[in-house]
């Protein structure tokens, strides 16, 4: 049984307003990069509660959110009913995952510094796509390892931008492209983050 990281924050997750204010700003940025239309089926990567499929939910047709904890996928469970989508979700590891699905986008929120082979993690979304279907990724920027107080599953102090985008692109994706998306304020530093976007021909 392997255990769940998340187990002791779920329910107080959603509780943080440095939290929901980072997501609705990633959500504000996506929205302002990307033409989302009530057609699309997106998959929220990392889904966690829901924070980031929430702020973009009016906007699009499905979102099916993915996380491999299981509280966290309770919370979000619990709160569709406040979703202007429909909505499911699939407890996984992404990279583990046989996907049965072509999603038009994959969002993600604060999940790819949990994740330890990135290459794979570029080529498997590149896969899981339409074709003309886009990426979505928001994550730290390069930091000195204290963001989180406890590094446990954390695998990439942030990221180094020019870096992520040459393996985004040795994946297949075009018109890879990184913006600001937020700045979180911690008491002793503050911590950029960036969102990476880009297209799958």
């Amino acid at each position: 049984m392997k255990k769940d990281l998340f187990a002791h924050k779920s329910k107080s997750w959603d509780m943080s307003s440095r939290r929901v204010q980072n997501a609705q700003a990633i959500a504000e940025t996506i929205v302002r990069n990307i033409p989302l239309h009530d057609k699309m089926h997106l998959l929220d990567l990392g889904a966690g509660t829901g924070l980031l499929s929430f702020f973009l939910a009016q906007k699009v047709g499905r979102i099916t959110a993915l996380d491999n904890s299981p509280s966290m996928l309770e919370m979000f469970h619990e709160k569709r009913g406040e979703f202007q989508c429909d909505t499911d979700h699939i407890e996984a590891d992404f990279l583990q995952h046989d996907f049965d699905t072509r999603y038009d986008g994959v969002v993600s929120s604060m999940t790819i510094h949990h994740i330890e082979d990135i290459p794979a993690l570029f080529q498997k979304l590149h896969a899981i796509l339409k074709p003309g279907g886009f990426i979505a990724l928001a994550d730290l920027e390069k930091e000195d390892g204290t963001f989180h107080s406890d590094n446990t599953g954390v695998f990439h102090y942030g990221f180094d931008t020019e870096a992520l985008v040459a393996l985004a692109k040795e994946a297949g994706f075009e018109d890879v492209t990184v913006h600001h998306a937020s700045t979180i304020e911690k008491p002793h530093r503050d911590f950029g983050v960036f969102l990476l976007t880009g297209r799958k021909a």
